[in-house]
């Protein structure tokens, strides 16, 4: 994948969509899969009931193994943190996400607000000092806020330890990025450091989410120690990569676009919106985790034979001309949205209401304390990392002050 691609890569999917709404397709890992790049298909392809995302239904049937065999590199949805709801289908899924839901509530969420307020004005406060101190008056907001901040706000949800959290989010940036060879050997500290707090937290639970999950019952069921580390794992990647991508891209679309910037200067009512607006212009994601054919269908034209792949690249969908009117256009009073940045159907995030209350407060926040905020380089100047999967920024330099 070259620069270009990863910092736009709209007009290549633009020139899929031409062509049609399914195509064949090789990702970076050397697995071919069909890759679905319509909003209408995407969202019949995440509701479809012949498209499984069950790991266990993929090994009995030779699917994973099969996958190994074409060359492609062991997948975390196959590792022993992959057991959570994301990597199931119902009655599992099911299950597991009633009770998660029963730990993950919105009440949870608002009762965080005060504390989510408070660690983003101390992030700037440091912020502030970084560009005073650094002669040129430029600070990395990537490194000083974005990157930070959805980690301390993790940390306090789920009742992270200082022990464990900075190793958490050093194996959650290795996971996501393109290390396929180390990809196991990170999986398995991963799960042996969330399996030390799981144990911890049973006996001595606390006022968090990791202890609210290892408490949390429906009639007689609850939790397996299996499906808590697999449970976390989901919470903490979910909730930090694409939370940092989120925050990042927002700023960057509003640095880019000054008319939109300052209609959301003179109105802050729009936040909500605009946030809703760059999950759909430029979300933390470009394809969706993958699913596989139990039977032979049809989609979008083409057949997709039993075991074969199907990815969902949710960065086209999120443009497509037939769903979005100006879909290349930021519009931050865009009023009828329909974005894929959550997903769709039974496996829409589960963690979506905090991350927009994360979204909302960060950029409220550092609109209201810097009115003169600007890039402090080119656009096309910043760094990208290197993911087909997880789009983000891995820089975002600014001036905060004139």
């Amino acid at each position: 994948m070259d620069e270009e691609f990863l910092s736009n890569p709209y007009p290549a999917f633009a020139g899929l969509r031409a062509r049609g709404p399914v195509h064949r397709m090789l990702l970076p890992s050397g697995l071919r899969v069909w890759a679905v790049v319509s909003h209408e298909e995407a969202r019949i392809a995440m509701t479809h009931p012949a498209l499984s995302k069950d790991i266990d239904t993929s090994v009995e049937l030779g699917y994973f193994d099969r996958e190994m065999s074409e060359g492609g590199t062991p997948r975390l949805e196959h590792s022993s943190v992959g057991r959570h709801m994301l990597n199931m289908d119902p009655p599992g899924h099911t299950r597991l996400r009633k009770l998660v839901n029963k730990a993950l509530t919105a009440r949870s969420v608002e009762r965080l607000r005060p504390t989510i307020e408070r660690i983003s004005a101390e992030l700037l406060d440091a912020a502030e000092k970084a560009a005073a101190d650094s002669g040129d008056g430029v600070v990395d907001l990537v490194e000083h806020y974005t990157a930070v901040f959805p980690v301390k706000v993790l940390a306090e949800l789920l009742g992270i330890t200082a022990e464990h959290l900075p190793v958490l989010v050093g194996l959650t940036g290795a996971i996501m990025s393109n290390d396929n060879e180390n990809a196991g050997a990170n999986m398995a500290r991963f799960g042996q450091h969330i399996g030390q707090m799981v144990q911890q937290k049973r006996a001595e639970p606390g006022e968090d989410l990791i202890s609210a999950l290892v408490t949390a019952r429906d009639d007689q069921d609850q939790l397996s120690d299996v499906e808590l580390v697999s449970t976390v794992f989901l919470l903490v990647v979910a909730g930090y990569e694409t939370t940092v991508n989120m925050i990042g891209h927002g700023l960057r679309a509003l640095l880019g676009h000054p008319e939109q910037l300052a209609a959301v200067r003179a109105d802050p009512g729009l936040i909500p919106a605009a946030n809703e607006e760059f999950l759909r212009y430029e979300g933390p994601g470009n394809r969706a985790t993958l699913r596989y054919a139990t039977e032979p269908l049809e989609l979008g034209g083409v057949t997709v034979g039993a075991g074969e792949y199907v990815s969902v690249l949710l960065g086209s969908a999120n443009r497509d001309e037939a769903k979005f009117a100006c879909p290349h256009m930021l519009d931050v009073s865009r009023s009828t949205n329909g974005h894929l940045g959550f997903g769709h159907g039974i496996h829409y995030c589960v963690g979506a209401p905090l991350a927009r209350a994360e979204m909302e407060i960060a950029l409220r926040d550092i609109l209201a304390r810097f009115p003169d905020l600007s890039l402090a380089v080119p656009d096309s100047e910043l760094r990208w990392r290197k993911s087909f999967m997880m789009q983000g920024l891995e820089t975002l330099p600014v001036r905060l002050r004139p």
